[in-house]
């Protein structure tokens, strides 16, 4: 069971820019989130863009790469820079909105499943490469292709501190989703706003 990268003018280009921009570690992260993501795919059959996969998963980290932050979540950051590299070598608006989807809402579990192949897709990547989901449903040959290809030496600490290091001076951005725990980990005097008294603080009577 083996994915091919597309060999497509588009696809190239991203790679150049992404493994120039993002430096090996988040490159070869997003590599292996698009070759384990069209891997599901293919094992769930489902139709996807494999272009436009290719894309999403390489820039999905990109708001974590310093030039790239800006004060918001780092998912919107890599979206948007997505969107542009896509309409930038004419892509079309749908094919960029998808893209753009796909990033802004890879760490949000339980939601991209339902939309697009190449939202779910995405997200299906990024989970199987950072958190395991989904380790077993993947011959161990075919992993031990794609890491042959995109090595992940030490990557549980790397990636850790890649996320830490790209979200600590936005904390606020961590309301709500993950990126908060990373927060808690390694930030001495983090403190992480509480939904609850968020509501129990709120200006409202009762």
């Amino acid at each position: 069971m083996t994915i091919d990268v597309p060999d497509t003018a588009l696809a190239r280009e991203a790679t150049a820019y992404v493994r120039d921009t993002a430096g090996p570690l988040l490159y070869d992260h997003s590599a292996r989130v698009y070759l384990f993501g069209a891997l599901q795919g293919r094992r769930r059959g489902l139709d996807f863009d494999a272009e436009l996969l290719y894309v999403a998963a390489l820039f999905h980290d990109l708001g974590l790469v310093a030039g790239h932050r800006t004060d918001r979540r780092f998912e919107l950051d890599g979206a948007d820079e997505a969107r542009r590299f896509l309409l930038g070598h004419g892509v079309a608006a749908e094919r960029a909105r998808i893209a753009w989807t796909a990033i802004a809402l890879h760490t949000t579990p339980g939601i991209p499943e339902h939309m697009e192949p190449e939202v779910a897709l995405v997200t299906a990547g990024v989970e199987y490469d950072v958190l395991g989901i989904g380790y077993h449903d993947l011959p161990a040959d075919a992993r031990a292709a794609v890491v042959a290809a995109h090595p992940r030496p030490d990557f549980k600490r790397r990636i850790l501190e890649a996320f830490t290091d790209g979200i600590r001076d936005r904390p606020d951005t961590t309301f709500g989703n993950v990126k908060a725990d990373v927060l808690a980990r390694f930030v001495p005097g983090f403190e992480r706003t509480d939904f609850v008294t968020t509501i129990l603080d709120s200006p409202w009577e009762d």
